[in-house]
């Protein structure tokens, strides 16, 4: 007779996590992975981020995990849209990854805070209609009263 052995398996760590941020035209995609709380947000340090507004824009998720985000690096590469959208993407890649690594505390804490941090916006803009495209989707031609 053969006797089987029971052990307790450990639950399998994660090396690398890969989310997505979207807003607007913009794409984010960010790798976390067990390090010493360095991010970056396409090959620039956060601290280096210009103009101020879009640099606190993304370090948001960083300051509401506190501690826990300083066992993590992220490397965020963000493609498409201008500067606010693609600070809006990052920073919910971002929190993803976080979310992911940390656990249900810090998703309660960030949608508590803002819930596009966790969710798209699905807000898009109207396309353009056929017979004046070039104006706009809801323009029409100004007709003169007398």
């Amino acid at each position: 007779m053969t006797e089987k052995k029971t052990t307790k398996e450990k639950p399998k760590e994660k090396k690398l996590i890969f989310t997505v941020g979207k807003r607007k035209r913009s794409v984010a995609r960010a790798t976390l992975r067990k390090g010493s709380g360095i991010v970056k947000v396409n090959s620039k340090l956060t601290e280096l981020i210009e103009p101020e507004m879009i640099r606190l824009r993304v370090q948001e998720p960083l300051i509401l995990a506190g501690n826990a985000c300083k066992a993590f690096d992220i490397d965020v590469v963000v493609r498409g849209g201008g500067p606010v959208g693609q600070a809006e993407a990052a920073r919910q890649s971002i929190a993803r990854a976080l979310v992911e690594a940390v656990g249900k505390n810090l998703e309660e804490r960030y949608v508590d805070y803002d819930r596009n941090l966790l969710v798209y916006d699905p807000r898009r803009t109207e396309p353009h209609k056929p017979p004046r495209s070039s104006q706009g989707p809801r323009r029409y031609k100004q007709r003169s009263k007398r």
